[in-house]
Formats: C-alpha cells, structure tokens, sequence
C-alpha cells in the first residue's frame, strides 16, 4: 500500500507499491475474524513504509504493468486467503466468479492503454462491485452483526422520529442497547432500509459516489482516464471486499464524503468541501482526528476547518438536545470503556492476548497524538498538494487503529483507499491550491 523511496539498488517504487498494497489486503482479509501476531506486523510493516513515503515524499509511478499485475494479485488472493462471510456456499461461490472475472476483465482493458480502455475499465468495476454487492445483500437477508442490526433497526426508530441513542435492538449479537456511530451513520444509510429494504443498498450507492469521486480526482475522461480507472478497480476488487459488503461497514460512507471533499478542493470549491466533510465528522467520531492537520493546511485552513466542526457540531444536535446523556454515553463512553474484542489485529490486542496486559489510555492517547502531531507539523511546514494531505490522513488513521483495542478490516481498508485515492492524483498535474481555495499553477505532486 505505501511506497518508499526507491533502494540503492534501484528497486522500483511501483514494486513496493504493489507489493504493499496486495500484502495489506491479504492480511486485512485474513483478519477476520481471527488474531495472528503475523497479521499485526504486516500491517504495521506497511504504515511504515507510508510513513517512510511521506518523509521521502517519493512520487508515484503507476507503469504500464501496475493495474494488471496487482488486479491479478488482487483476485489470486481473494480467492486464496480464507475470507469470512455469512453468505451460503453457493452464493458466496458466485460473486467470488463475478470479483474473479471482473478483476480480469479490467486487468486486460487496462493492459490494452487503448483510448477507450480507461473508461471501460471503470464501468465494468462499478459493475462488477453492484453485481457482488446484490448478490451478498439478497444472499444473506439478516447478517449476523450488530453493524447491520443496529442501522437496519435506527433505520426503523429513525422513521417513527425516535432516538436512536435510547433505543435497544432486537437479536443484536453484539450491542445491545448502544448506537455507537454518530447521527448522520443513520441518517445517510436509512434510506437503504426505507427505500428498498436494507441499509446495505444505501452502502452500495455511497460505495458508486465513493468511484465517481475517484474518478473525478483524476481527471475523469478529460483527465489520465488510465490512472483513475486503475484506482477505481483496486478499491472494487480489493480483497475482503465481499465480506465488507455483507457485513454493513460503513467505511465507503466516510470514503466517498472523505474523497469529495479533496475533489471539491483540488477544483478550487474548498468552501463547498466544507459540506461533505461536515456529514463525515458528523457520521463517526474518529475523523475528529484530521481535523487538527487540516486546520493548519492553507487551501482549507482554520476558517473552513472550523465551520465545518460548527456545521457538524448542529448537525448532531438534535440528538444531543434530546437526550443529552445517552447520547455521550453511546458516543464517547461505551466506546472507551467497551471491553476489547480479541480478534482485532492491533498493539493492544497484542500485549492483551500475548501477555495479559491492557495498555492504559495514556499509552495509547499518545501514540496517536504523536502521529497526529507529526502530521500536523509536516503539513504545515511544508503546505503540500492534495494527494500528500491525503496520504498523512491515512497514516494517522493507520496509527489510531493500531493502537486502539478496536479495529478491523472495515478501518484498515479506510485507510487503504485514502491512500488509492491521492494515487488517482496524477503527479505530474497535482494542483497547487491557494489559501483562498483557487487552482494556481500546476506543480508536480508528492
């Protein structure tokens, strides 16, 4: 996933890059559910090399061999490491046939570099991605998490104007009596349920939004139509993306808010990027995180940063007006105090099983703060373009989900496509944006 700085030896930065992306995944999908010391360091290795990445600021080649060989890597593992999934055996057997033959098919499109190659390579991995995605939802009509039971049933108390914060759920396998995300998780996958039954659909269109912004980061057809479709397919075919789907994450949610928000500023709109990111910080609490390293970003800078948190901050408040205490009680204390869940592949986990330890918060706090601090001085000393913002938003997730004694694949794969989307900035054109939000020149990108 990350790419450092080539080796004396000249080992190509695009290797690394496939190599890190297809080691991440495979493990990611392995992950779950189960804790494997192996698994941890691999994902630990890779945040390295992103880290290693940001202090070298490497540009990015994608040559001609990079889609087809990490597309094929992408499906090899998919169908090689064991994926979990509550689909039955012969619908899970087909959308792996439609992952495996939608990941081939863009594989050779993108090989052929005709003018029309882009675009098709696009289609057919939206395509492929709505095709696995109705198969998981009508496959498997009640999954077995409490990801899926609490939206399904918030969906419900939400359109009888209920709280969802003092509300219990029915059947949960897990919590109970919690709604652990912020608001609008609710309120922008409600409408799944509302429309057409499940929360799931919601997640598939946020998931096409989440493309279409990709694509747009790179230009879209007037742009390297090559680059964007090459990114667009490495989130569809990402390994583990059938058990996302089934299970309900939410991530592409955030993805799809996150990545309008850098297209809206790479274009020079960065008062309307206030908007998307508003929604996503309104949605989960641990975007709380970026806030400090865009704060002091100029083309978005203190101003927006600081709207955006107001914007938020009224978007919730009918929840917090409402019922002042279950509302921090579900969003904030549950969480902290919530007991750790031993299949997540993180230090805490680590010292946790291994050893027998709870590392204190104190622990923890700062190693995400020191992440957080090292980004925000690298951003602000250095003002850089959009994909290298994009790429310090991934580490310092990257580091809270190691350190936290939750996270799993649905966090690290948010991670993952932050990094694919500052790839779909090509380098060679990354717009330099101004303070007030307007393109300037074009400058190469880091």
């Amino acid at each position: 996933m990350a790419e450092p700085a080539p080796a004396r030896r000249g080992l190509s930065p695009a290797v690394v890059l496939a190599a890190s992306w297809l080691a991440w995944f495979g493990v990611a999908q392995w992950s779950v559910v189960r804790f494997r010391v192996p698994i941890l360091i691999v994902l630990t290795a890779v945040t390295v090399l992103l880290a290693v990445w940001l202090a070298r600021r490497t540009p990015v080649p994608l040559p001609r061999w990079f889609a087809p060989v990490v597309l094929a890597g992408s499906v090899a593992v998919t169908l090689l490491v064991p994926l979990f999934s509550y689909l039955p055996p012969a619908s899970a057997a087909a959308a792996l046939g439609v992952l495996a033959v939608g990941g081939l098919g863009c594989a050779a499109a993108l090989a052929l570099r005709r003018p029309w190659a882009g675009a098709a390579a696009a289609g057919l991995a939206a395509a492929t991605h709505v095709v696995v995605a109705t198969i998981a939802v009508l496959g498997d009509r009640a999954p077995k998490i409490d990801v899926w039971v609490i939206l399904q049933q918030g969906a419900d108390v939400t359109a009888r104007l209920g709280n969802i914060y003092t509300a219990r759920w029915t059947d949960s396998p897990g919590v109970q009596d919690h709604f652990t995300y912020l608001p609008w998780m609710a309120m922008l996958t409600a409408p799944g349920r509302w429309l057409a039954g499940d929360v799931r659909w919601a997640i598939l269109v946020w998931t096409l939004v989440l493309l279409a912004g990709l694509w747009a980061l790179a230009g879209g057809r007037r742009g390297d139509a090559a680059r964007g479709a090459t990114v667009v397919a490495l989130v569809v075919l990402a390994p583990g993306t059938l058990t996302q789907v089934d299970q309900a994450w939410t991530e592409p949610v955030l993805a799809a808010l996150l990545v309008w928000w850098a297209v809206l500023v790479r274009r020079g709109h960065a008062w309307w990027a206030v908007v998307p990111l508003a929604l996503a910080c309104a949605s989960k609490q641990h975007l709380a995180l970026l806030a400090p390293v865009l704060l002091v970003w100029q083309p978005f800078g203190w101003r927006r940063t600081l709207v955006t948190g107001g914007l938020a901050g009224v978007l919730v408040s009918p929840w917090l007006v409402a019922d002042p205490a279950a509302f921090v009680d579900d969003t904030v204390t549950t969480l902290l105090t919530f007991h750790p869940i031993r299949f997540a592949n993180t230090w805490y986990l680590y010292f946790f099983n291994e050893h027998g330890i709870e590392l204190p918060f104190a622990v923890t706090g700062l190693a995400m703060l020191t992440a957080v601090g090292v980004a925000v001085w690298a951003v602000h000393r250095r003002q850089p373009p959009v994909d290298e913002v994009l790429r310090w938003l991934a580490l310092v997730l990257a580091v809270a989900n190691l350190v936290n004694k939750q996270a799993f694949y649905n966090q690290f794969w948010l991670v993952a496509v932050l990094v694919a989307a500052s790839l779909a900035v090509a380098p060679a054109v990354t717009s330099r944006v101004t303070a007030r939000g307007r393109p300037a020149a074009a400058a190469t990108g880091g």
